[in-house]
């Protein structure tokens, strides 16, 4: 038997996200990152060199690792999510790097919406600002379950405790009045490296962990694996090969587990006509499995002859959604062109669309002082609790108890423009 002291650690995927106002050096603390935990390839450390020197610094622009637009590079800014990937000894990583930008605030719902935690960046110099709010709010409303701030550039007011002191308790009342209840403080210069990997010389006074300690250790609950078994189904598989007459009544239904666990024997529901029937065979390939989890993609085949179609969801007869023609949410509002109440949009909601209009707007949300306005429409970036009335039935759970049933997203069908994403409550 292998040593087991000696046995490689594997704390599994994390998710996460730098976010916060512009220039708070997101895309810095990230090629930071990467550079001191070498996972950065020597012929990419070259070409940032290249364009380093010819952007006339005498030190590495570590933010090109993840400003990998040109337009980005040209402006100083990040306008997308740019993703990077990479692993220690200890667990693998995939890193969003959000843009800063208040016109870009759809971009960061995007790379919110599969995160198991947030760095939320501070200037040091700036304190707390809008688009800061912002970020942290979303966090909060995408449900993302582990929120660190990162005051950065500390180097820039001499690694002063009392700044960041004073920032962590502005944030901690902001956070208290959003609802956010885990949340931790790190003081570093994404800069210098300091408290990145290495906790550096200046800040002494700083007791608590490194930021890649707090990675490194982040629990990340299998929530979705705990959650009701939902199974839309993308794709029904009829085969016809006349040389294998055994594959005549083969009809699979393909799709990705989204939520929970299925075996073969549990008893199910197909929705939307409400028939039940039991889990035949799950298959992967050419391949039978007694079960399948969140996140798998298979083919499940079931003891009785129902009609299914793409967008219908098999589900466990003893955890029915919710079947809705009506549903209320929060929505943030993408487009430049502002929501039309006397438009038909279509809600895309796992695999399946379904016509809506606007039932009716309860409240705009104010960001800087969590205010609940009166509003006729939406702009875009504007966050609002609001009700859709759909043509066809929804099979849904709130966001709260299941991320993938429990959004959606919003498009205008004219130009097939996304135009919001919304989360039920």
């Amino acid at each position: 038997m292998p040593d087991q002291e000696n046995a490689a650690v594997d704390n599994g995927l994390l998710r996460f996200l730098t976010c916060g106002s512009v220039d708070d050096g997101k895309s810095t603390l990230i090629g930071r990152l990467l550079y001191d935990t070498k996972a950065i390839l020597a012929d990419a450390l070259n070409a940032i060199e290249r364009t380093s020197k010819r952007r006339g610094l005498t030190a590495i622009d570590l933010s090109l690792l993840t400003d990998g637009l040109q337009a980005e590079r040209e402006q100083g800014i990040t306008i997308d999510v740019a993703y990077r990937y990479f692993s220690t000894g200890t667990r693998k990583y995939i890193i969003a790097d959000a843009p800063g930008h208040e016109q870009y605030t759809r971009n960061m719902v995007t790379a919110a919406s599969n995160a198991d935690l947030a760095l939320i960046l501070i200037d040091a110099r700036k304190g707390l600002l809008s688009q800061t709010r912002r970020h942290a709010f979303l966090s909060r409303l995408m449900r993302i379950p582990h929120l660190v701030v990162t005051i950065n550039k500390m180097d820039l007011v001499a690694y002063s405790q009392d700044v960041f002191e004073a920032i962590m308790r502005e944030t901690l009342e902001f956070a208290a009045r959003i609802g956010v209840e885990e949340i931790r403080f790190l003081p570093i210069s994404a800069l210098n490296g300091d408290m990145l990997v290495e906790r550096g010389t200046h800040m002494d006074w700083y007791k608590g962990p490194t930021l890649l300690e707090i990675l490194e250790n982040a629990e990340v609950s299998a929530t979705e694996h705990a959650a009701p078994f939902r199974f839309p189904v993308q794709y029904v598989c009829r085969p016809r090969d006349a040389t294998r007459p055994e594959l005549h009544d083969y009809r699979g239904f393909m799709g990705r587990i989204e939520s929970g666990r299925v075996a073969v024997g549990d008893a199910v529901t197909l929705l939307p006509s409400g028939k039940e029937s039991k889990i035949r065979d799950i298959r992967v390939l050419e391949n039978s499995l007694p079960s399948a989890a969140a996140g798998q993609s298979v083919t499940l085949l079931i003891d009785d002859e129902i009609d299914i179609s793409r967008g219908d969801m098999i589900v466990k007869t003893s955890e029915l959604p919710k079947v809705a023609r009506q549903i209320d949410a929060m929505l943030c509002w993408f487009s430049e062109t502002p929501l039309d109440p006397r438009r038909k949009y279509l809600i895309h909601h796992t695999t399946r669309d379904a016509r809506a209009i606007l039932s009716g707007i309860d409240a705009r949300i104010d960001i800087d002082t969590m205010r609940h306005e009166y509003a006729e429409t939406l702009r875009m970036n504007d966050i609002a609790q609001v009700g859709f009335k759909l043509a066809q039935p929804l099979f849904v759970d709130a966001y709260a108890d299941n991320r993938a049933t429990g959004a959606f997203i919003v498009i205008d069908e004219s130009t097939n423009n996304t135009v919001g994403a919304g989360m039920i409550v």
